[in-house]
């Protein structure tokens, strides 16, 4: 079998090598052009470009999708099947051109949390369990005919890095299931249809605004927010006028002394801050301006009243 692959962060990558790894005949490699990244605006491969070129594997880089040299660079590596694992949005001349169609390992057990950031919004919404699902592209984003899932659980304080973690290696290995029956003739495709399109749950893109913190929430909401956007984008408040990214922190279920935003603190070894309900005690922080660290060494060289 033929196989050509697209992908283009760390997430793809544990995908892409266990098709190496499993004797799969991968063609070529499709990912994101280089871009300039640093101070020093220096040109960043993505890190699926940096595993084919030390695997020795064919590498294309369209900036554009429908861009006829690429079209026709595609259709000459004659792929019998095509993989995509956190890639962009293909076009149908490009999703419909194997004989097998185009695949896809999304983070999420579809039909729910279609869309950019599934790992997190599990994580975010109070999820107690996520997976990973492989599907058949078609026109409608992350719609297609389900083709096998692998569920995981969530436990209460994972955050969306280890959970990310977690269904990139359980991603590889549904993989390599789909296609060795997709290669047998064996598989039984499921519509995403069964469920009506008001009771799913979605992914939309992260943006700032996603972490910033609503102190009047309920506390197990405020905490999912953090677990779900550590690493990244990281939840956030402020903190006597500047802002204050928040990656590690416990709940204390105690009815607040103060009012919600507000915080308690010994100024040397504990920062608590009020939600409606009871208390985030942060243990990992970032002020603006400073570096990221926990809360005794933030308080030694800030003065809270």
């Amino acid at each position: 079998m033929r196989i050509v692959f697209m992908g283009t962060p760390e997430f793809s990558v544990a995908s892409l090598d266990a098709l190496v790894k499993n004797g799969y005949n991968v063609v070529g490699v499709v990912t994101a052009p280089d871009k300039p990244a640093g101070r020093g605006l220096q040109l960043q491969q993505s890190a699926v470009k940096e595993y084919a070129l030390a695997n020795n594997l064919h590498i294309l880089q369209p900036v554009k999708l429908k861009d006829p040299a690429f079209i026709e660079e595609l259709q000459a590596l004659k792929a019998d099947l095509q993989v995509v694992v956190a890639f962009r949005m293909l076009p149908e001349m490009v999703w419909s051109m194997p004989p097998l169609g185009t695949i896809n390992v999304h983070a999420s057990l579809l039909p729910n949390y279609r869309g950019a950031a599934p790992i997190n919004w599990a994580i975010i919404n109070g999820e107690k369990e996520s997976g990973v699902t492989t599907f058949k592209l078609q026109h409608a984003i992350d719609t297609g005919n389900i083709l096998f899932s692998d569920k995981t659980a969530i436990r209460d304080d994972e955050t969306a890095g280890e959970l990310y973690d977690d269904l990139m290696h359980r991603g590889a290995q549904l993989l390599i299931k789909t296609v060795a029956a997709l290669a047998a003739g064996n598989v039984e495709e499921t519509p995403q249809s069964h469920i009506p399109e008001d009771q799913i749950k979605h992914a939309p893109k992260l943006s700032k605004e996603t972490g910033h913190i609503d102190w009047a929430q309920p506390l197990d909401n405020v905490y999912n927010l953090v677990r779900g956007l550590n690493p990244y984008p990281t939840a956030w408040t402020t903190l006597q006028g500047k802002g204050l990214k928040i990656f590690k922190a416990t709940k204390e279920l105690a009815p607040p002394s103060v009012q919600p935003g507000e915080y308690v603190t010994d100024g040397k070894t504990f920062l608590k801050m009020a939600a409606a309900d009871g208390y985030l005690v942060l243990q990992e922080i970032q002020l603006e301006g400073k570096k990221k660290m926990d809360v005794e060494s933030f308080l030694r060289g800030m003065r809270l009243a």
